[in-house]
C-alpha cells in the first residue's frame, strides 16, 4: 500500500484531521454537476464501465472518453455535468463501477491540505462534515488512491 506524505513512517507531524472527518453521501449529485472539469479515468475503469452499459470498449470510448494531452478523462455535457448524471433521477448512471476520483470524494489531497479547504468542502457537498466518522488510516488510504 503506498503511503501518503502525510503518513507517519514519512513525517512525525500529524495531519490537521488525525481526529478524523465526517461523510456521508446525501446522494444530491452536486459533485456530478457544476463548472467544467475532468474526471480522470484509466483503462480498467473504461473496461468497467463499458461492460455495465454492454458496450464494446472502442465504442464506449468513442462516445464517452476525451483525451487531454496522455490521460483520459469523461466527456461532459456542455453545462459541465458527468455525461452518466442523470439530472431527472439525481443518480449517476454507472454508480457501481463509477472511477476512482468519483469513489474517493470528498477525501482528496485538495480538500485535506488544511480546515479552511476542508470547510470550503462542507459548503459545497452536504454530506461533507457530517455522517460517519472516517478515521485518519481511511481518509489517507482514500487520499492515497487518487490525487486530485
Amino acid at each position: 500500500m503506498a503511503k501518503s506524505a502525510k503518513s507517519k513512517n514519512s513525517s512525525t507531524q500529524e495531519p490537521w484531521y488525525k481526529d478524523g472527518l465526517r461523510f456521508k453521501c446525501t446522494g444530491c449529485g452536486d459533485c456530478c454537476t457544476g463548472a467544467p472539469g475532468y474526471v480522470w479515468v484509466n483503462q480498467q475503469e473504461i473496461d468497467a464501465m463499458a461492460k455495465r452499459l454492454a458496450m464494446k470498449v472502442e465504442t464506449f470510448q468513442a462516445k464517452y472518453v476525451r483525451k487531454i494531452g496522455i490521460r483520459r478523462s469523461l466527456v461532459e455535457f456542455s453545462n459541465g455535468d458527468c455525461v452518466f448524471f442523470d439530472n431527472e433521477s439525481r443518480k449517476c448512471n454507472v454508480y457501481e463501477q463509477r472511477p476512482r476520483q468519483c469513489r474517493t470524494w470528498p477525501f482528496w489531497n485538495s480538500n485535506l491540505k488544511s480546515p479552511e479547504t476542508w470547510a470550503e468542502t462542507c459548503e459545497s457537498c452536504p454530506g461533507s462534515g457530517k455522517g460517519k466518522l472516517y478515521q485518519l488510516e481511511q481518509i489517507q488510504e482514500q487520499a492515497d488512491v487518487f490525487n486530485v
